[in-house]
């Protein structure tokens, strides 16, 4: 498998993949599990397959690097019929990702990691490097890892530890099986947000099998809503989906809350932040208090001397305060670039605060993002929705 590039400036490792009435159907049943599926999945891209428990969406997947081998149908990969290639030759170039993570118990971090590349027979000192690679790349220290055991990491290091494998071999494609269904809500969404930050980094063509719609609504670039045999309902953006659901079933997943899941869609960064008066906690609080006062900001922000955010003042008390390392209220809440809109309403609401601080992925200041802010989203994006239905 090549690898292929898209326009502009962003190189794409992943390569297309074509299902062209696939199904499967099992000895002894009558229906198929999975009936002629017809699918184009770009390079690049993450495509969601959804769909309620037992609708054939796993099958589906599994089909891709024959786990499940077809009944009829084609499926070519980067062009090519995945049938004319060795079974053991196919899994190996593309990465998978499970559940529970499916770690081998009895080994280290770092030989799990190294699977693959031992297989291909890599190198050791190439294996070990790699190894450490694909530890930093997940967020893991290599020093404190490498040497571990399955059973003496969190659900959420395993799930890291997992993808971290999957992706060892630098494989174009990489399948998730529900891979973050077995962790509680907190670590699920640092787990999303860890996967988004890689593929807009190492742009896999990836395809996510989930039964929750808020999780493909987050993760896809593509999401194909699954019904019994894997009948695909709707294949869209998420953008398209929400805003015009094919049929009742695929509003069924959507909710009522499409509006807000819409949201999700959207992140911190690519809206207009505000932008409070700030000092660094070195400043004298007088040559501050003429800033706020020229800037009519009932609050302040007093940052460290490395930009990050430390505490909210009052800008009428600036002037009374002996310094600016002392006083005011310790920002807490606060949101990054990278949050989507959704989380930073979640912040606001369980904070009482109208307005919370934006930061970046180093923690420094950005700006500040309010309740305001999210109204007036909401409104454009009811407006945008509007305008691309039928004509009054």
């Amino acid at each position: 498998m090549t690898t292929s590039t898209a326009g502009g400036d962003d190189t794409v490792s992943g390569v297309p993949i074509v299902l062209d009435e696939v199904s499967k159907v099992y000895p002894g049943q009558e229906r198929p599990a999975v009936d002629r599926v017809s699918l184009e999945l770009p390079a690049g891209r993450t495509t969601v397959f959804v769909g309620p428990s037992g609708c054939g969406k796993t099958t589906t997947m599994r089909m891709i690097n024959r786990l499940i081998e077809p009944t009829s149908g084609t499926i070519t990969i980067d062009g090519r019929d995945n049938r004319d290639l060795d079974a053991d030759t196919l899994r190996r170039s593309i990465g998978y990702a499970i559940q529970a993570s499916g770690l081998f118990p009895h080994m280290t971090v770092a030989q799990n990691v190294g699977t693959v590349p031992r297989l291909l027979k890599w190198k050791k000192a190439r294996i070990a490097d790699r190894v450490d690679q694909m530890l930093e790349l997940v967020g893991l220290d290599p020093g404190d890892y490498r040497g571990r055991y399955p059973a003496q990491l969190s659900g959420g290091q395993q799930q890291r530890v997992g993808v971290a494998r999957a992706l060892a071999a630098d494989p174009p494609v990489l399948l998730m099986d529900e891979p973050f269904g077995a962790v509680d809500p907190i670590t699920r969404a640092s787990l999303q947000d860890e996967l988004i930050r890689l593929q807009d980094e190492l742009h896999k063509t990836i395809v996510f099998v989930t039964h929750d719609f808020n999780e493909a609504v987050r993760l896809g670039d593509r999401i194909a809503v699954l019904g019994p045999g894997s009948s695909v309902l709707q294949f869209d953006s998420p953008e398209a989906i929400l805003a015009n659901p094919a049929d009742a079933t695929v509003a069924g997943f959507i909710g009522d809350d499409a509006a807000l899941k819409t949201l999700t869609l959207r992140r911190v960064g690519d809206v207009g932040l505000g932008q409070a008066t700030t000092a660094r906690e070195s400043e004298s609080p007088a040559e501050f208090a003429a800033r706020v006062r020229s800037s009519s900001d009932e609050w302040a922000v007093v940052l460290d001397d490395s930009g990050r955010p430390l505490r909210w003042v009052r800008g009428d008390r600036v002037a009374q305060m002996p310094d600016l390392r002392s006083g005011g209220q310790p920002v807490v809440g606060t949101v990054t670039v990278d949050a989507t809109l959704q989380e930073a309403l979640d912040g606001l609401l369980s904070t009482a605060s109208a307005t919370t601080v934006v930061v970046d992925r180093d923690g420094a200041y950005r700006g500040t993002i309010g309740i305001d802010d999210l109204v007036g989203e909401l409104r454009r994006i009811h407006h945008s929705h509007n305008d691309q239905g039928d004509p009054a």
